[in-house]
């Protein structure tokens, strides 16, 4: 990939932080606030397939008014701030492509409040999904946003993530209740209460879901819970083609079937997987499947699933009911990306993440497998095909100014398909630094403009993650 830093000198790389501010934030962090080559440069890498970008120093908070504190300093100076959760982003979106300070939340992990009774919980920004499961274990209860890595709640609110239940349990934008946000003038601002339904006011907790750092700094999140399932079972099945796999999918999504999970795999990924895992899955285009309800309910569900996979040439249903049967599939498919990173050793993955209305998802994902037939590097499909969503990854080698610039070719014209079908650029991964040129298409001049006057409203200075989203 390219250098996403601004080549031009007055927007260039800081040389470091002005000195003060860098005396003001070592005197209220102590030993909390780094300059160290190896920790700044470690929160200036992703998943991404850019280059590193460190910021030119790293500060740990432990709490909202120390986020404050900082944000405010960083304002005094007009030194730019990024917020950082784990680093597990796709696109991008922790690189300090203009320098400045790496906001690291991973300390303020604390679960602060399960209201059992209402089905909420209130926790820090750096609380990790399998974290807060495991908090939720005696209560009968679960958080179902599933996006594979074990991301923050902040990091996964700021980007609209979802993930493998989204079918069924909706994404980030449909479970977050209220936010706790640190604006870019230093203030706190508390966007919503815990009742289920408000019609008070600008909805402000949407405005900053998915605002991927630009608008200010999350620090606590309320998100919804669910009762655990009474009964839950998982199933593979393989296809003799793509086609017919998704046109399954389709017509299981269209009578209604309340699926919990339903991913495809194509059939090199499950190769690598093989691999990886150790596990022995056809390599076959395939089908995962997951249901929860009662026993009657799942199978009910499970059966009217397996009788329309074996209408469109489905075959050889593996079922799995216990938890550890349903644990190992499940972390065999959590374990796509980095199995397939292992095909080709030292490639990076340039991804793609669009989502088109399900009436076109054959389409959509036939027409991109045609556009990747022929690449010169190793190409897979996975993806969350119940909600219309899938990836395409590409190996590249990144020192190969060819491969990356036929990756990034075959990348737009995929985007560009789904796009034709009213569909998007992202359904999950957010825009960060690699999807600026693709919202540009989608969402057009006038809304873009909307989304330029919003940031700098709240953002004057242009302090928080600049360079992401769009181009101001």
């Amino acid at each position: 990939m390219n250098d996403p830093r601004p080549a031009d000198a007055t927007r260039a790389l800081r040389a470091g932080l002005p000195p003060a501010l860098a005396q003001a934030l070592r005197g209220r962090l102590g030993e909390r606030f780094s300059t160290t080559a190896a920790v700044r440069d470690h929160h200036g890498r992703d998943e991404s397939p850019f280059p590193p970008a460190p910021p030119d120093a790293v500060v740990f908070a432990e709490s909202t008014a120390e986020v404050a504190e900082v944000v405010a300093l960083c304002r005094a100076h007009r030194v730019p701030l990024i917020p950082f959760g784990v680093g597990s982003s796709l696109e991008g979106h922790l690189l300090a492509v203009r320098g400045g300070v790496s906001l690291d939340v991973s300390r303020m992990n604390r679960v602060l409040a399960v209201n059992a009774e209402d089905l909420t919980v209130t926790v820090q920004a750096g609380v990790t999904r399998k974290q807060l499961n495991d908090e939720l274990k005696s209560t009968g209860l679960f958080f179902p946003i599933d996006p594979g890595a074990d991301a923050s709640l902040g990091g996964m609110a700021s980007t609209r993530a979802s993930g493998t239940n989204a079918v069924r349990y909706g994404t980030m934008r449909e479970n977050v209740l209220a936010l706790t946000v640190v604006t870019p003038d230093g203030k706190v601002v508390r966007t919503a209460r815990r009742a289920k339904k408000s019609a008070a006011g600008y909805d402000l907790t949407r405005l900053y879901v998915g605002s991927e750092g630009t608008l200010g700094v999350i620090t606590e999140v309320t998100v919804r819970l669910y009762p655990l399932p009474e009964a839950m079972s998982a199933a593979v099945v393989n296809f003799p083609s793509l086609a017919q796999a998704i046109d399954a999918v389709i017509r299981i999504v269209q009578l209604g079937v309340p699926v919990a999970r339903c991913e495809y795999v194509c059939e090199h990924t499950i190769r690598a997987i093989n691999a990886y895992s150790h596990t022995t899955l056809r390599e076959a285009p395939t089908l995962f499947f997951e249901f929860h309800g009662s026993e009657a309910s799942v199978k009910e569900q499970a059966e009217l699933a397996q009788e329309v996979a074996r209408e469109n040439g489905g075959q050889d249903f593996d079922w799995a009911a216990r938890p550890e049967d349903r644990t190992r599939l499940w972390n065999a498919r959590h374990n796509a990306y980095f199995a397939s990173l292992q095909v080709r050793p030292g490639c990076r993955a340039v991804s793609t993440d669009t989502c088109v209305p399900i009436s076109r998802l054959s389409d959509s994902i036939t027409g991109a497998r045609r556009i990747l037939d022929g690449a010169p590097f190793p190409t897979m499909v996975v993806g969350h095909v119940g909600d219309g969503n899938f990836h395409a990854v590409m190996l590249i080698d990144p020192a190969d100014p060819a491969e990356v610039a036929e990756a990034e070719r075959l990348n737009g014209a995929i985007v560009r398909l789904a796009l034709s079908m009213d569909g998007t650029c992202s359904g999950e991964h957010g825009v960060g630094l690699h999807k600026v040129d693709f919202l540009e298409e989608e969402a057009g001049d006038d809304a873009l403009e909307l989304m330029r006057r919003i940031k700098r409203a709240l953002d004057p200075d242009g302090i928080m993650n600049p360079g992401k989203i769009f181009r101001m």
